[in-house]
């Protein structure tokens, strides 16, 4: 397994505190926000600015090692799972996101009915539905926002 300085180095990027920072905060927390990652920096690197963060996820993102994903209704999340045509499932209630495996294993995953004349190579898809969390709050009369605030994401 590569590390994450020589992942840069290879990427053609260089190596900086902020950069090695947030590729383990991502990795500890996939599909997270900019501004939790700010925040999960300045722990660890307290003089990092919001510009430098959105820097260096741009840096990442542009060298392929990190993935950006845009949920609608839903900041820009970020993870480190990449180049295997995964999907995402988000949470109507809470937001939570997970993971969803191609169902056939290899890109694109699904065959459009009409391709227009591209040649595709990705399919991206998101499924929307209530997170088990979610569901049991909702059944036993519990205040979703509060499970929600209290939950760690799947991943």
């Amino acid at each position: 397994m590569v590390d994450d300085t020589e992942l840069l180095r290879g990427a053609g990027l260089r190596v900086t505190a902020p950069r090695l920072a947030a590729l383990r905060a991502i990795e500890t927390r996939p599909h997270t926000t900019a501004d939790d990652l700010v925040t999960a920096l300045a722990a660890e690197l307290p003089t990092t600015s919001h510009q430098a963060v959105y820097g260096v996820l741009g840096a990442l993102t542009g060298a392929g090692l990190v993935r950006r994903i845009e949920p609608a209704g839903s900041p820009a999340r970020y993870e480190r799972r990449t180049g295997d045509n995964h999907h995402h499932i988000v949470c109507t209630m809470c937001g939570a996101i997970g993971d969803v495996d191609c169902a056939v294993g290899h890109a694109p995953c699904l065959t459009p009915s009409e391709t227009h004349g591209f040649a595709v190579t990705t399919a991206e898809v998101t499924y929307w539905g209530i997170c088990e969390q979610c569901a049991a709050a909702e059944q036993s009369g519990i205040d979703t926002d509060a499970v929600a605030a209290n939950r760690p994401e799947p991943s």
